[in-house]
């Protein structure tokens, strides 16, 4: 479950980041003729400075414009979205889907990193910044603010301007959604649930075939780095990695960036990331079960089961 909520939360970045390049760019021209609120704007610049640890100041070209990083309760309890891309990221780009496994020695397959609003105080003043949202009237002046059903996007980077679409939708395809933040918990859960199983039945000559499998079960996580079906887990990471590329190159063709392709394109990416996705995790469990057959001749040559 934590895996498709983790695929998902970026899915849902993806989209909202996509119709976010499309709304007007704000510039001291638009500004200067606001008049209407609950109006929708992107904004590009650099951190000018943070006022009461709330209030974060952006200075893009001969603007600078408040950014309301705190919900406030007179307008919504809805909280910014904070995003730090990774500082790679605008080497992706150099990235071709010849390549058939990561490259070593760089992070810009990382996903962005969500981070809270308070954060924000400990970047550098002159950080780039994108924000995308709505901008409404508060304390006499316009600012940029979460409203009930729409929050706000920051997005902080360290990229030329002209990548900066390019670079969010590929570092918003993560290397792996099955490892997340949640799953070294569920590991722990189901390691522990297993060795209170094997203990219960410890005791029980008539259960020792399901104390040895459950004792065989809580090294399930390892199986897949061990010899011999570790040579399927090294096809299964290159074959995952050919399945990321396709659909980073299908985002980029649905989304308009790269104009010279047509939608055909793009399913034709997705269905080759999706035959790749399901050859490596055949292969990831044809190595498992190896594994497992392995283990078992092991302990009965020991004379353990």
């Amino acid at each position: 479950m934590a895996a498709f909520y983790t695929r998902n939360k970026w899915r849902r970045f993806r989209n909202q980041f996509n119709d976010l390049r499309f709304c007007p760019l704000l510039d001291y021209s638009q500004y200067r003729n606001l008049k209407t609120e609950n109006t929708s704007f992107r904004f590009s610049g650099e951190i000018e400075s943070i006022t009461d640890g709330q209030t974060l100041w952006v200075k893009g070209g001969d603007l600078t414009i408040p950014v309301l990083l705190e919900p406030r309760s007179e307008l919504t309890n809805t909280k910014t979205k904070c995003f730090l891309l990774p500082k790679h990221a605008a080497s992706a780009r150099a990235d071709n889907l010849n390549e058939s496994s990561p490259p070593e020695g760089k992070r810009e397959h990382d996903a962005p990193e969500q981070i809270r609003w308070n954060r924000v105080s400990t970047l550098s003043e002159g950080t780039k910044v994108f924000i995308g949202g709505q901008v409404k009237m508060y304390d006499n002046r316009f600012c940029f603010c979460s409203v009930k059903g729409k929050p706000l996007t920051v997005i902080f980077y360290n990229c030329p301007d002209t990548d900066l679409t390019n670079n969010i939708i590929r570092s918003a395809r993560t290397r792996n959604e099955y490892w997340n933040s949640f799953t070294p918990i569920f590991l722990v859960i189901g390691a522990l649930t297993l060795l209170f199983l094997a203990a219960a039945f410890l005791g029980r000559p008539a259960f020792h075939l399901n104390v040895i499998t459950a004792f065989i079960a809580v090294f399930i996580p390892l199986l897949p780095v061990i010899p011999p079906g570790f040579l399927f887990t090294f096809f299964y990471r290159r074959f995952t990695w050919k399945a990321r590329k396709l659909r980073i190159e299908s985002d980029i063709v649905r989304f308009g960036i790269n104009s010279g392709a047509g939608m055909d394109s793009a399913r034709r990416y997705a269905i080759r990331a999706y035959l790749f996705e399901t050859i490596a995790w055949g292969l990831m469990l044809l190595g498992i079960f190896i594994n497992i057959i392995f283990i078992y001749i092991l302990l009965s040559q020991l004379g353990i089961i």
